[in-house]
């Protein structure tokens, strides 16, 4: 279970990171490094569909991650005694 908690903090953190690079009119991170000099070293539909594709993939995996934490955890309210007087 520590192990599923590590990856879903790495893995938000990681999400984070891909949504704040990306620029909001699909420049992506061609405007971060200085426009012209980025799409000499990275590209930039090449960066941006990276990027893109990234976002996806962590947030799909994020999902898994947090369902199969859930279903681990399990409810506990079956093991909850009733109150009585």
């Amino acid at each position: 279970m520590v192990a599923i908690t590590v990856l879903i903090a790495l893995i938000a953190v990681l999400l984070i990171g891909a949504i704040l690079i990306q620029n909001p009119k699909g420049g992506g991170v061609d405007s971060t490094f200085g426009g012209a000099q980025a799409n000499q070293l990275f590209g930039a539909a090449k960066s941006a569909d990276f990027i893109e594709k990234a976002t996806w993939y962590l947030a799909a995996a994020l999902l898994v991650l947090c369902l199969v934490a859930a279903l681990m955890a399990g409810g506990g309210t079956a093991e909850t005694p009733l109150l009585t007087q």
